[in-house]
């Protein structure tokens, strides 16, 4: 199973960015897929998730509004759109597909099965 997450990058506050993670080796259907990030110092944060057949969103209070997560299946890529980005938001962003989640685990990152590699985004003030 692979995971390749991209899109990151260097962003002036307000700005937008979308991120993209491709999935191969696994039935990506079957997964929900959620999205991490992670700041210099501090512990990996939930994002977002996205159940398998896209029908369910969640997110974390301090992206709801300006974050949204999608998935196309039939290319096996989940997406991240950033908009009206802030300093704050600065991290390493990691994607991570996860089977049989239930609700009270899907902000929780050993729940999930596999991750990619991480893409660094970087908002400037």
């Amino acid at each position: 199973v692979q995971l390749q997450a991209s899109g990151g990058g260097l962003v002036q506050a307000g700005g937008s960015l979308r991120l993209s993670c491709a999935a191969s080796g696994l039935i990506f259907s079957s997964y929900a897929m959620g999205w991490f990030r992670q700041a210099p110092g501090k512990e990996r944060e939930f994002v977002t998730v996205i159940r398998g057949n896209g029908g369910s969103t969640y997110y974390a209070d301090s992206v709801k509004g300006r974050f949204t997560i999608s998935r196309d299946n039939a290319k096996s890529t989940v997406y991240l759109q950033m908009n009206s980005l802030k300093p704050e938001d600065t991290a390493v962003y990691y994607c991570a597909a996860g089977k049989g989640l239930i609700y009270s685990s899907y902000a929780t990152p050993t729940r999930y099965d596999y991750w990619g590699q991480g893409t660094l985004v970087t908002v400037s003030s």
